[in-house]
């Protein structure tokens, strides 16, 4: 543990070229590796990236063609044979030694997420943490991938089911969460048997290949193939091979709804498994009976955490109607105090959104508002005073529900302000979207607190009292239902999409019974 703290005291004070030095960042980096080899396609399309803090080149990516992605699929299927073997807590071993080497470089892998996505330096710091998370957690299920046993209704016969690994698995994941997502995904597939491709977003593939150069010494210090751990940079294109492509039987895929209604739809024609992780609309309730003060707080990091980029981001606010101007009146005394600037300086609250694309939905959503009748209580403007033009000021917007647009998600520091009259409507209203990722109700009443998380109250995957809607911890599953899209990650037996089944019966007697009472005597 010493040894981390003083790579950390050493790190928390380097600059982004020392950093992107320690981790092994070029600046021109190759499309695809299988582990320790890396390579492209000498024509590759060069992609630059640049940080949404200060518009800056950071460094340039070769894009992966089909053909560097039939290259590391095939490495990937060799590899599976072997990785497959090793017993699974062999395999929690790798995923421990790598948790560790996430430790070591914990500051600045946590400096490079927030520089090159946006999000606060804190922010990207618990990212990190995130990973370190998920691998202990993985390390743990190494020993406990547990099957059952049931009783025969024949005699002398035993049943029980155990699970096997998939073999090949993608993950696509979105630029908002970088590295977590694909850990949630990777560590969980590795010790369950399984062999990972990952597909980074375009946005933040830098973040992607740090994590790639970590890995690499801890697979070489214990003599694994090439082809467990594979990475591929690339654009929608490699996606679309790797949701057509039979040989990955599990694709998961973090990001739109719209993307994930693609990829469910090849996956699905081919008869594979989609692990879907889609867009959130997620809503807030607060009762007469809430802590104010408490439910503030949560609002507030809820709506402009990770400058509203976050699927678990708070996107509507429904208020009873006894303290909704008072309550508004809060909101935006807090929203005043907010400070923007630079994710990586000290004191810092809001970055940047992760481009200009961005910033013109948001700017988008805040017009539709205004042509809607809407009311802008505060925000909605892009700050001026910084060079990408990233920067925006963060939106409290006064709506109807059923409107269009905050019928769908806008991917940015909006927040959807409204009243409620019964508890029975709110609760109607906030199911009432399409997506059903997260939500929460802020209630000391527990008749109010126990309706919501009844059959009758949230349709939301992840539902909470007296915390907001962002802010999930790796323990329990992560994921939401409709168009959020229905698969679960992370946590509790989220496991199991990352196996196949098989029920086994064993006859230990000299007879062959039929079940059901079947007689066939030959």
């Amino acid at each position: 543990m010493k040894t981390f703290k003083f790579a950390a005291l050493i790190y928390k004070f380097m600059n982004i070229s020392e950093i992107l030095k320690a981790l092994n960042i070029q600046p021109v980096n190759e499309s695809a590796s299988t582990g320790s080899n890396w390579f492209s396609n000498s024509s590759s399309e060069l992609r630059v990236v640049s940080s949404p803090v200060d518009g800056k080149e950071i460094a340039q990516v070769k894009m992966a063609t089909e053909a560097e992605y039939e290259k590391v699929v095939i490495q990937a299927q060799t590899a599976f044979n072997h990785w497959r073997l090793l017993p699974a807590p062999h395999r929690g071993e790798i995923v421990r030694q790598y948790g560790n080497k996430l430790r070591e470089y914990k500051e600045p892998l946590g400096k490079l997420v927030s520089y090159e996505m946006g999000k606060i330096l804190q922010e990207g710091l618990g990212e990190v943490q995130e990973m370190i998370d998920i691998c202990d957690f993985a390390v743990g299920l190494s020993r406990q991938l547990y099957g059952l046993t049931m009783h025969s209704e024949r005699p002398q016969h035993r049943m029980y089911e155990q699970w096997h690994p998939l073999g090949v698995v993608g993950v696509i994941s979105a630029f908002n969460f970088p590295v977590a997502v694909w850990s949630w995904n990777a560590m969980l597939a590795a010790v369950c048997g399984d062999v990972c491709i990952w597909k980074p977003s375009e946005k933040t593939p830098l973040t992607a290949i740090a994590c790639q150069h970590l890995l690499q010494s801890v697979l070489k210090e214990n003599n694994i193939p090439e082809g467990v751990f594979n990475l591929i940079i690339g654009d929608y294109k490699i996606g679309e091979l790797m949701s057509h492509d039979i040989r990955v039987p599990l694709v998961s895929a973090t990001g739109s709804t719209r993307m994930g209604k693609k990829v469910g739809a090849a996956v699905g024609e081919r008869l594979g498994r989609s692990l879907l992780e889609l867009g959130g609309n997620n809503a807030i309730i607060l009762s007469p009976n809430a802590n104010i003060d408490m439910a503030l707080r949560g609002v507030v990091f809820g709506a402009v955490g990770t400058c509203g980029q976050r699927c678990t981001t708070t996107r509507r606010l429904i208020i009873h109607e006894s303290i909704y101007d008072t309550f508004k009146e809060k909101l935006v005394k807090a929203y005043s105090q907010i400070t923007i600037g630079s994710p990586l300086e000290d004191g810092k609250l809001v970055g940047p959104l992760i481009d200009k694309d961005a910033v013109n939905a948001f700017l988008s959503a805040v017009a539709e508002v205004k042509n809607l009748g809407g009311t802008i209580v505060t925000g909605g403007t892009v700050h001026e005073g910084f060079e990408s033009g990233c920067y925006v000021y963060p939106c409290i917007a006064e709506v109807e529900n059923d409107w269009s647009i905050v019928q769908h998600e806008t991917f940015a520091p909006i927040l959807y302000i409204m009243k409620y009259k019964t508890i029975e409507e709110a609760i109607y209203m906030q199911n009432n979207v399409k997506q059903g990722l997260s939500s929460s109700i802020f209630t000391l009443n527990m008749q109010e607190a126990e309706q919501f998380l009844s059959t009758a109250g949230s349709d939301c995957g992840i539902a909470n009292v007296n915390i907001g809607t962002s802010g999930a911890e790796i323990g329990g599953a992560f994921g939401g239902e409709k168009e959020t899209g229905g698969g679960r990650e992370s946590g509790s037996d989220s496991w199991k999409a990352y196996m196949r089944r098989q029920t086994n019966t064993i006859n230990y007697s000299n007879n062959l019974p039929l079940a059901q009472g079947i007689h066939f005597d030959i």
